[in-house]
């Protein structure tokens, strides 16, 4: 049997110890700033004819503020832009609030944001009302920066892009929630997608006869991922609601995205994310 002498015990513990500095600088300065354009088809029952093939970007959860570099965002929004979706929704939490420096730093990284060549729509999220999430006067504030720059928000209202209805819910922690007044506008056969940023609120008795897509981000995947295991760690009372599609029942379907900013820099096995789909006429 080979001696475990203390020279070797050093040996191994000196490997460890580079083995974890390692995996910290990449889940620090790799991960988080390595982007996935994720390509995938979305099936919408009886999608228009002019919109089949078209295509619809996702971007959710920007969070533009002092926790990491905002010149990031712009350099990932311009490539963004290089994508020419035919359709872009933004799925909430614009800003990262602490003050008002925010609404600077977010007039200059927006100016970036590509928009779509038939429509561009955005919804707020939690961060998007600043303190304990309840103030509405910020999430004004961040909605007229946006909307200045092209993006339409969708505060508990309904768009129509060529016949698809396109629906954008006020945050599920917000006070502005109020879901029914829209959801009770649809009917089953009617192409939709609904914009939300809190995935739980897809678990709310109150979808009426809406069936289609729910887009949604908040979660960031998690940002931490072992191997072979959940994340442990998610923002939602509905622990399943990671990343990545989700059958919700009643003709209703859910998409996550990852997120491409952070709240903390941190990011282990979840990439930040970008969404390409391309709508398809749903079989069946």
């Amino acid at each position: 049997m080979t001696k475990f002498t203390r020279r070797r015990f050093l040996k191994h513990l000196g490997a460890l110890t580079g083995t974890a500095v390692l995996a910290g600088g990449y889940t620090i300065f790799v991960e988080p700033y390595w982007v996935q354009i994720v390509e995938r088809p979305l099936p919408i029952k009886n999608l228009p004819k002019s919109l089949q093939g078209k295509t619809l970007l996702q971007i959710s959860d920007i969070h533009v503020g002092n926790n990491f570099s905002w010149e990031y965002l712009i350099r990932e929004l311009q490539q963004a832009q290089t994508l020419e979706a035919d359709i872009v929704v933004y799925t909430g939490d614009f800003v990262s609030y602490e003050d008002e420096e925010q609404f600077v730093q977010l007039q200059e990284v927006i100016q970036h944001a590509p928009l779509g060549k038939l429509g561009t729509f955005g919804i707020t999220g939690n961060h998007d009302f600043g303190e304990r999430w309840a103030e509405i006067e910020v999430s004004v504030q961040v909605c007229e920066i946006v909307e200045a720059h092209g993006i339409h928000m969708l505060r508990n209202e309904i768009a129509v892009v060529n016949d698809l209805k396109i629906a954008g819910l006020e945050d599920y922690w917000s006070p502005l929630f109020d879901p029914e007044p829209v959801t009770s506008q649809f009917t089953p056969d009617e192409p939709a997608i609904m914009l939300c940023h809190n995935p739980d609120a897809c678990d709310e008795p109150v979808w009426g006869q809406f069936q289609g897509w729910t887009l949604s981000g908040h979660t960031h995947g998690g940002q931490i991922r072992p191997p072979f295991v959940k994340a442990p760690i998610v923002p939602t009372k509905n622990r399943e609601y990671t990343a990545g599609e989700f059958v919700v029942g009643n003709g209703r379907k859910l998409y996550i995205n990852r997120a491409l900013g952070h709240y903390i820099p941190i990011r282990f096995n979840v990439r930040p994310e970008i969404t390409l789909f391309t709508m398809v006429e749903e079989s069946g």
